[in-house]
């Protein structure tokens, strides 16, 4: 082989090391154009990132408290409704006789015009006469129990709520004025409503016609 030969060959040889050369250097990092960094968050300084953490669990407090709040305004309400729903059904069943309290009066009415003439009454025979008074607290027992009350008692005073004044009487004393001389019909109560207001005459209790 000439030397013309041998030098093209050496040129070539060489030419096939730095073409090798170039190509290990792309892939090595620390040759590559394109440098590879950590995530910015790493390179963060420590103050922005306690500054974020911070703004975090701001957040997160927010969040929790407005969620707290909710469920005890929910919590609330859902009391208040209980209670409330309680209340009704207290009053439903309260009142739920009043109807037959209703329906009852006019044999109470009956019952109290039999007693009233004491003097007519006690001439029945005695044992009828104890026995109708025995059915009678028997019955009135029964609807006490289950709250109905009389309204109208002689010298008590005339309240428009409770009582119709349906006949002035002459006024014996001031002390007496505008109170009950006589109960015409009884008014009753039932717990705390009055179903029936009583009929009374009044001493010096003016009458509205």
């Amino acid at each position: 082989m000439t030397d013309t030969e041998n030098a093209e060959k050496d040129d070539k040889i060489v030419g096939t090391e730095a073409q090798n050369e170039s190509l290990d250097t792309k892939e090595d990092p620390m040759y590559s154009g394109d440098l590879q960094y950590e995530d910015e968050e790493d390179l963060e300084s420590p103050a922005l990132a306690t500054k974020k953490l911070r703004d975090k669990l701001k957040a997160c407090e927010k969040e929790k408290k407005e969620y707290l709040d909710g469920w005890q305004r929910m919590r609330a309400d859902f009391a208040n409704v209980k209670k409330e729903e309680e209340t009704r059904r207290g009053e439903m069943i309260k009142f739920a006789s009043e109807g037959l309290v209703d329906d009852l009066l006019p044999v109470l009415d009956s019952f109290s015009m039999a007693f009233g003439n004491r003097e007519v009454w006690e001439k029945v025979d005695e044992n009828w006469r104890k026995g109708v008074e025995y059915i009678y607290a028997q019955m009135y027992s029964v609807l006490e129990s289950r709250g109905l009350s009389e309204i109208g008692k002689v010298g008590e005073k005339v309240d428009p709520r409770t009582h119709v004044a349906i006949e002035e009487i002459p006024l014996p004393s001031e002390k007496e004025a505008d109170t009950v001389a006589e109960v015409v019909q009884k008014g009753y109560r039932l717990h705390s409503k009055v179903i029936r207001p009583a009929k009374v005459k009044a001493f010096g209790h003016k009458v509205e016609i």
